[in-house]
């Protein structure tokens, strides 16, 4: 899938805080590891700031709810399209970079969020097959040209992050999707950290917890300093 990204895609850091984005498929180990490094910056004194996508303020939830939700309507459910869940995100994304994310940069603050604009290319791009190009073009529409300074991607195979996921016994909407749908993912990840590759840092997410979680912290302050 040709990718064609505007010469201005890159984030210019035009607001003195710093924005760090974590990817991967599901069961990748990307949340916890948003956790852990934000117990460690704030231990060392930096203002963090945590948050998600979909989500991240009161209204985006709410349509983080409405996305991610399994239908359990009796009958023949009425399925979001890819368009429809384009939109969703979007519409998400515009609540959450206005009332949560430009503040807090604007403020100094660290943010580091889960998910961000990567996981609309690989699942609503990649995945789904909608053209990443127009899916950039809304991103600028919703986000202005807020691109992370700084994105980790934890990289697994799809059985595995899976497996982990059933482990947990949780699930969404997006845990019944056929395997050929995350293999789309990855490899859509994969392909984003090559073309964006002074940005995104892929770890091997089959890695112990800890040893990720000190890699993690390395890059970051390595990029702080």
């Amino acid at each position: 899938m040709k990718l064609s990204p505007p010469p201005n895609l890159r984030r210019k850091s035009q607001q003195p805080g710093f924005f760090i984005t974590f990817e991967g498929i599901e069961g990748c180990g990307k949340t916890t590891q948003c956790h852990r490094l934000a117990i460690g910056l704030r231990k060392q004194g930096f203002q963090v700031v945590e948050t998600r996508e979909p989500g991240g303020t009161y209204l985006a939830e709410r349509i983080r709810s409405l996305f991610l939700k399994k239908d359990k309507r009796k009958g023949t459910p009425e399925s979001l399209t890819p368009q429809c869940e384009a939109a969703l995100i979007f519409a998400s994304r515009s609540q959450h970079v206005t009332h949560a994310i430009a503040p807090a940069l604007q403020q100094g603050h660290i943010v580091l969020c889960d998910r961000f604009s990567d996981s609309t290319l690989a699942y609503q791009g990649y995945g789904r097959g909608l053209d990443v190009n127009t899916l950039l073009a809304f991103h600028h529409f919703v986000a202005g040209h807020l691109i992370p300074d700084l994105t980790f991607l934890f990289d697994l195979p799809v059985q595995q992050g899976l497996g982990r996921r059933k482990g947990t016994g949780i699930s969404n909407r997006l845990d019944q999707e056929t395997r050929s749908f995350h293999e789309r993912v990855r490899q859509g990840f994969l392909s984003l950290a090559g073309i964006y590759s002074d940005r995104i840092m892929v770890l091997n997410g089959r890695q112990a917890p800890e040893i990720i979680a000190s890699q993690v912290a390395n890059q970051t302050l390595k990029m702080l300093q």
